[in-house]
Order: C-alpha cells, then structure tokens, then sequence
C-alpha cells in the first residue's frame, strides 16, 4: 500500500466508513499516484485479506470504461461521431446517432415487451431486440439513462466496425491491468464477494418510486426487463461474471480506475478536443428514467442533482450501483477510484461514503 503523507486524512475517511466487507481507494494528483490502499476482507465468511490483485465489481463505473473505448475508436476515424447508428449497424431502426448512443438520448434505455429468461446473458438477442425497438421518444428530443442497454448498444455498434467483442477492445485498446468487462475465469480468485444491498427507503410518493411502481414505465422496464436482473447475489454468480454486460460487469481495482482517468486528463489517451467534446454535457435536464435532473457526456456521467458525485461541475466520469466510483477532475488534476464490497442502494444523492472522503480529499490538494 501506498499514501503520500499530505493525503493520509484521506485514507483515514476510507477507514472510518468501511463497515463489513472491504473496500480500495486509489488517487492520482498531477500525474502521479498520491493514494493507492485496500483494507477489509474480500469473501463472504470475512477470513480472506483484500490484496492488491483484489477487484470487484463495479456495476455503472463500467460505462465509462466502453465511452473511453467508443471515443478512441472515432478519434481513429472508425466511427464517426454524428452518424446515424445505422450506417454502420444495418439492422438498427431507428434514426439515432452514435453521439445520442453515447449520451442517453436515442430512446431506448428499455424494451417494452418481456423478455424470456437468459436475455441478460445472450448478446444476439439483446442487440437484436434494441435494433429492432421504437424507441421511447424521439431520438435527440430527450434523454434517459439507458440503465443496462447503453453497454448493448454502444457495445454492438462497435463489433460492428472493428470485428471485436468489447470484452477484448477494453483489455487491448485501455491495457490498464485490473480492468476488465466480466472477469476471465482464470481470474474468479481475485474477486470480492459483493456483500447484499443495504437500501435506504426510497421516498413515498417520489417520482422515482411512482415510476418504478408501474410496471408498464420505462422506468420499471430499464431496471426490470430482462428479469434475469433481479436473481439475489447475481454479481457473485459464475454466469454474471463470465457474461458480456458492458454496463454493469466490469471489474475493477480502485488503481485501475484512477489509473484510467489519470490517463484521460494527461492526453495519453484522448485528444484533448476529443476529451472537450466529451465531457461537454450534451444531455442535461429532465431524466426520463431516473426522473431526476441528470446530466452525461459522451458516454461519461457528469456531477448532477441524482448523484453528485463531485465537487466540481468540471469532473467526468461515472458512479456505479452500489457506491463504486470514478471519476477524474481536470481543474484539480485528479484521477479517482474507489471500489467497495459493501453494497449501498441510494435512490439519489451521494453514496453515504463518498462525501467524508471527498471532503478529505479535495483539503489536501
């Protein structure tokens, strides 16, 4: 383990709120790694050490993961930003482009009919189903987190035009050890175990819980359909970690995600017209699935009123279900990671944890 003396406040804020389980937090300040710790255990029983290879998943984080890839591949010029989906998916009905992919607004954040079990685990068929769906509003008028679906669609489209499984684009394109869509199986003993949600009550009569409660929504439907979903302890099962679901089983080590956001802010990765055009909020206002004010990037979530998940309008990158996190601040020069085991379902607001160890983190710099 590692900590820059200046930033031991924020390694003491990771302790205090750890709770069962364990967790990792890694930070990079100015191009260098200032934090790089694990504590807690990482099994069920609480007998197993969290070590450094350690890596769990971190469920929406992964989003950002497939954006990074999404981008580099039009930075390329293999995919033009602008597009109609179409040009490049033939099978795509809708007149959505990749740009509205990538930032929530092609309207198909759901399908509306159920889907049969083991939808989640066949890709064919999910990417069939989304080609063929009217989307639930006009492409580009609206936006909506494309909860499961953005991993699908934004996965697809880039089968499509580099012959690739996004699995693999994420270990050879990134090469960030300890990052991963799914998780190999040779690599199931690094694993956390994923510790049981702890939900706080979700507000009566909030619009969110409205929407859930109607089984028609696309609310309902974004989080509900495929129903394969809603298997207890899903993370921890053989078939999720083997499955492609690219927005919401990547693993990942907490010095892999600050190691990837650093890369961002230092231009290794993206160009920095490339990084300003995606970081640029193209959808900000009324979400129709989480019913709340959000605001997204090119494929990055941006701080917004749902899950402000730091201190600065400027930060990019994207929280995850459960409290997972990262993210990178270009004013402050920061990369961050953060991936605990220990479950937490906040319909809105900051994950309980996140705050104390912002708070110490931003008054070391």
């Amino acid at each position: 383990m590692f900590c820059d003396p200046a930033f031991t406040p924020v390694v003491e804020a990771l302790r205090e709120g750890l709770g069962p389980g364990g967790a990792a937090l890694a930070v990079t300040a100015g191009g260098r790694p200032v934090v790089d710790v694990w504590f807690g255990t990482a099994d069920e029983g609480g007998s197993r050490p969290w070590r450094r290879d350690t890596v769990v998943n971190v469920f929406s984080v992964s989003k950002g993961v497939v954006a990074t890839v999404a981008l580099l591949c039009a930075q390329r010029g293999l995919v033009d930003l602008d597009a109609p989906v179409a040009r490049y998916w033939p099978e795509f009905t809708s007149e959505a482009t990749v740009a509205q992919l990538l930032s929530h607004r092609a309207g198909l954040p759901a399908v509306r009919s159920p889907l049969p079990p083991g939808s989640l685990y066949d890709w064919d068929a999910m990417a069939a189903a989304l080609a063929a769906e009217e989307p639930w509003w006009t492409p580009g008028e609206r936006h909506g987190y494309h909860a499961v679906t953005f991993g699908w669609l934004v996965g697809e489209l880039l089968r499509r035009v580099t012959g690739r499984e996004i699995r693999d684009l994420v270990s050879g394109e990134l090469g960030v050890p300890g990052l991963s869509i799914g998780l190999p199986r040779q690599d199931a003993h690094r694993a956390a175990f994923v510790l049981p949600p702890e939900s706080p009550p979700m507000p009566a009569g909030s619009p969110l819980a409205e929407a859930m409660a109607d089984p028609a929504s696309v609310t309902a439907r974004a989080f509900l359909n495929p129903a394969d979903q809603l298997v207890p302890g899903l993370p921890n099962t053989g078939r999720w970690r083997a499955a492609q679901i690219p927005a919401a089983n990547g693993h990942a080590s907490a010095r892999a995600l600050a190691t990837l956001y650093g890369r961002l802010l230092s231009g290794d990765l993206l160009a920095p017209g490339m990084l300003a055009r995606a970081t640029t909020a193209h959808s900000d206002g009324f979400d129709e699935v989480l019913r709340g004010r959000t605001r997204f990037g090119l494929g990055y979530m941006l701080p917004n009123e749902v899950r402000p998940f730091a201190p600065r309008a400027e930060a990019f990158g994207h929280t995850g279900s459960g409290g997972a996190l990262a993210f990178a601040d270009p004013v402050a020069g920061v990369g961050f990671g953060y991936t605990p085991s220990r479950t937490i379902i906040a319909p809105a607001g900051p994950d309980p944890r996140w705050p104390p160890i912002l708070e110490a983190l931003y008054g070391c710099l």
